[in-house]
């Protein structure tokens, strides 16, 4: 856009002295110099590449100078090649008017931004036909290109065809739009200039912002909408350079600028605007160029692995509580929303401007739409605007105000509004926190009716947020280094207030019908509105998050005007925001120990509601497909059984009732078929009866007594199981030791993961085993032929007819991005979470057939598991084991324990596989 001026210019490359040696090889050699000219200038194009790269690593955060660098380098390659060509190769004798030809640098090449190993967009323009001379030229100077190892994109046309494929295709129009002048005919360049403004972009301006904008909305939702996604793309994704192109793109065609710094000439940009546009284009740039040169390719996503590589070469260091790869995506993020408002003010202008043009026309010409007030504010054409320059300086608090209302009134925010707000944000100080109308202000917004995750998301962009609650500006574009959590902390906290208000409104029954029945049982909403705001308010600070986030809460609260009795529920609510997922997730919730347990945590039935409403957003709010039927049925088991513990202060139905009422159940699920329960009851522990649900009872009981029927002993069923969006996999054989991992082995084996089990043996000895699985990617198994692989697999198993390690050691890694991360294996034994059985919980890195390893340890270490709760959170796995020794009793003893952790961590982190990944 602006081209960098670059230093030392002759030790990148030297053209002079090049052209100088390329005569010499021509006078030597005559036309067999062609291989020692490529190989002469493939040495100068690498020394280049080295040379530049040498000055990144020396100014890591120099992106302007560096893609004015690789800019330069190719440019100079090109001249001496189209030198080289008409002195050497093609003289033109007489050249008739048109043997001319430009050679033109567009795209990327045409803003001199390029990155070490970007495309080389060349356009070759010629006059009214094209002439064998011309052809000749061209197709030697392409030919070179690409011996030099360069990827080109180019094209050859006349002005005419310019002319006209311009008008037709949007992507053309915008490569020549940041057409420069490399070498060749300057007329023709200047003719073809001019050419393209008056009978390509002249009356089209509308049209093109049009499309450029559609183009740019379809590229966000092919990116993840959304500038905070945590492995984003420096070219292509929300708030990435290609959205500082699309508003550059956008201004030259409308005002004919020829660099971004024109922008502020035409008041598209404030001076203050462009600064922070050139700062935040030159990190990415450079950002960009690190990537290309550690990758070794045109490598434009900044993935997990990449990182802390680009991190280190940026000089990002650790600092307490944060690392330095989280610093330096702190810093990318922040720069992206840097982009993300100037998208917005820049695109608003526009707009204005578009309307001003349409009320000047027609019938409505002259006429002006008189503004109403709100407020003091000003308010036209769907958006609310401070009516004087001084507004804010006047009363800081209206920086609130402004926000409050337009969440209440559902207007947009005027763009000279946003920039006043943006400039005048520093003006929140502590006066301004303490004041009881600001924080009802925003009190009022937080929990807003309307749509507040829209405008707190603004007063984010503005730097008002952040300001206001400074324990929230310290989670600003805060990266949560990990594989779980797709957004950074202030967008996932935004998100789930979004999702809490969609809750209330009642746009999510479907998915969430508890918590939009419990939402207007509350007896505070605003208290639950604070809780999600502050949940993960202490991320990055070191120390346990939910401790650290509750002291927040105790001094935020007041400050809001909570109550006293509000401000203690919001800090337990931070303090246990946790407490529900893990207990429904990594805990048997058959088991009465573990309600008693959560009960005696959670304590009234007001926390339990809230508790319930706050897990279910929070779960929601991670990522796109992260809450699934499965999880909501699991929190919904947990928050019925404790319901009615804390509502009855003892459980309304004793085992004997809860048996018989779940074989009731059980019985109307099987209709004609009811005769089995009387016929096979007696076979199933009552414990059996408790834990399954009764659609899977009815189909457990089918399947048995099929199984006794053709007398087999080994019974598999697949189907898919919608009420929990997985597979459920069924397996009825004789029991018998190692069962279990053997299953697990066979599943894994199918290519699918485990995500609940649960174990089961008759009185009669026969086991009944329920797996829930799923692929790799989190979806169900529908087809045929996927659910006879899955049966295959684990009958192969059971019978010996494969060898089940070797066999899992070959199958590959499903997501390689995991080794980018440290993962501390632990293994946490608790004889207090059960009064049966010892629960063991193990921390490990997720890879496939963990399972199948770790149950593997525990039959060799004689254990029986009972059931297993298998949890992931991205490249980490927590998996439950609740077990007895062979006597059906706790494991206790120091010893023994110790040699099943030994036995445990060695399964996780299995030598054999680590070589095959390492390989």
């Amino acid at each position: 856009m602006n081209q960098t001026k670059i230093p030392k210019q002759r030790a990148v490359i030297d053209r002079k002295a090049l052209g100088g040696e390329i005569s010499a090889l021509v006078t030597e050699q005559g036309e067999k110099a062609r291989p020692a000219i490529v190989a002469l200038l493939k040495s100068a194009l690498d020394d280049g590449r080295a040379e530049l790269a040498r000055r990144l690593a020396e100014k890591p955060a120099s992106g302007h100078e560096c893609a004015g660098g690789q800019t330069f380098l190719i440019d100079q390659i090109v001249r001496l090649l189209h030198d080289h060509i008409i002195a050497n190769v093609y003289p033109p004798g007489n050249r008739s008017t048109s043997e001319r030809l430009v050679i033109m640098a567009v795209g990327g090449y045409g803003r001199a931004e390029m990155a070490p190993h970007s495309d080389v967009d060349i356009a070759f323009l010629t006059p009214a036909r094209r002439t064998p001379w011309c052809e000749q030229v061209i197709e030697a100077m392409l030919y070179f290109l690409w011996d030099l190892g360069l990827k080109v994109g180019q094209s050859s046309r006349t002005l005419d065809e310019m002319v006209k494929m311009a008008r037709e295709d949007l992507t053309i129009r915008t490569a020549l739009l940041e057409g420069r002048y490399v070498w060749g005919d300057r007329d023709l360049y200047d003719e073809g200039s001019r050419r393209f403004y008056k009978e390509v972009v002249h009356g089209s301006e509308r049209e093109y912002v049009s499309e450029k904008l559609a183009e740019r909305d379809a590229r966000h939702k092919r990116m993840g909408d959304s500038r905070y996604v945590v492995e984003p793309n420096v070219k292509d994704g929300k708030g990435g350079l290609r959205d500082l192109h699309t508003l550059y793109w956008i201004g030259k065609y409308i005002h004919k600028v020829r660099s971004a710094a024109d922008l502020v000439d035409v008041g598209l940009l404030t001076k203050q605007e462009y600064r922070s546009f050139r700062r935040a284009e030159s990190f990415m740039l450079a950002v960009r160029s690190h990537l290309h040169i550690i990758t070794n390719r045109a490598e434009d996503r900044l993935t997990f692995d990449l990182q802390r590589e680009v991190a280190a070469r940026m000089n990002f260091s650790d600092r307490p509580g944060k690392s330095a790869v989280e610093r330096f995506m702190q810093f990318y993020f922040i720069q992206a929303k840097r982009v993300g408002s100037l998208t917005g003010v820049f695109l608003a202008h526009i707009d204005e401007k578009f309307a001003q043009k349409r009320a000047r026309k027609g019938f409505f010409a002259g006429f002006k739409a008189k503004a109403r007030t709100v407020k003091g504010y000003k308010v036209y054409s769907g958006k609310i605007a401070a009516p004087t320059d001084d507004w804010f300086q006047k009363n800081p608090v209206r920086l609130i105000e402004l926000f409050q209302i337009a969440e209440e009134e559902g207007l947009e925010i005027h763009p000279d509004t946003m920039r006043q707000a943006g400039r005048d944000s520093g003006l929140i100080k502590a006066k301004v926190r303490k004041d009881p109308r600001a924080n009802a202000l925003f009190l009022d917004l937080l929990a807003g009716r309307n749509d507040p995750e829209m405008v707190l998301r603004w007063m984010n962009e503005a730097g008002v947020f952040g300001k206001f609650v400074p324990d929230f500006g310290k989670v600003n574009a805060q990266m949560q280094f990990d594989m779980y959590h797709h957004y950074t902390v202030d967008e996932h906290t935004i998100r789930a207030i979004g999702l809490l208000s969609r809750i209330e409104k009642g746009e999510l029954t479907d998915d969430h019908p508890r918590s939009s029945k419990l939402i207007h049982r509350l007896n505070s909403r605003r208290a639950i509105f604070v809780a999600v705001l502050l949940h993960d308010i202490a991320k990055g600070r070191g120390g346990d998050h939910s401790v650290l986030g509750a002291e927040v809460a105790e001094e935020l609260c007041p400050r809001f005007g909570l109550s006293e009795q509000e401000t203690a529920l919001v800090a337990w609510l931070v303090r246990q925001h946790l407490l529900m997922s893990a207990t429904a997730f990594k805990r048997d919730l058959t088991d009465p120990k573990t309600i008693e347990d959560f009960v005696g945590q959670v304590q009234s039935l007001e926390r339990l509601r809230n508790l319930m409403i706050l897990t279910a957003v929070d779960i929601r709010a991670v990522g796109p497909g992260t809450w699934n039927s499965w999880k909501g049925q699991l929190l919904g088991e947990l928050y019925d059984n404790a319901q009615e513990r804390l509502r009855l202060g003892h459980v309304k139905h004793g085992r004997a009732e809860r048996v018989a009422a779940k074989k009731q159940l059980v019985a109307e699920e099987l209709e004609q078929r009811s005769d089995l329960i009387a016929l096979h009851s007696d076979a199933f522990t009552d414990a059996y009866w408790i834990a399954e649900p009764e659609d899977i009872i009815a189909r457990n009981l089918v399947q048995y007594s099929e199984a006794l029927k053709l007398d087999e002993s080994l019974s598999i069923q697949c189907e898919f199981y919608e009420a929990r969006g997985a597979t459920l996999v069924s397996v009825i054989a004789t029991d018998h030791p190692g069962l279990f991992y053997r299953i697990a082995g066979g599943i894994h084996l199918a290519g699918a993961n485990i995500i609940d089990a649960r174990i089961h043996t008759t009185r009669s000895g026969w086991a009944i085993d329920n797996f829930l699985v799923q692929d790799p990617t989190g979806n169900p198994f529908h087809e045929e032929q996927q659910l006879e692989r899955i049966t295959k697999a684990i009958g192969d198993a059971l019978a010996n007819r494969i060898e089940l390690a070797p066999q899992l050691a070959k199958r590959p890694l499903p997501i390689s991005r995991s080794k980018a991360f440290n993962v501390r294996h632990r293994v946490i034994f608790d004889n207090n979470a059960s009064n049966k059985f010892t629960v063991i919980e193990v921390n490990a890195r997720d890879r496939p057939a963990l399972l199948n390893r770790l149950a593997r340890a525990l039959f060799e270490s004689q254990l029986i598991v009972h059931s297993a709760h298998i949890t992931a959170y991205g490249e980490r796995a927590a998996d439950t084991f609740y077990v007895t020794d062979l006597t059906g009793g706790k494991v206790t003893a120091e010893p023994r324990l110790k040699a099943i952790e030994k036995a445990l961590l060695e399964a996780a982190s299995d030598a054999r596989q680590a070589e095959m990944e390492s390989a």
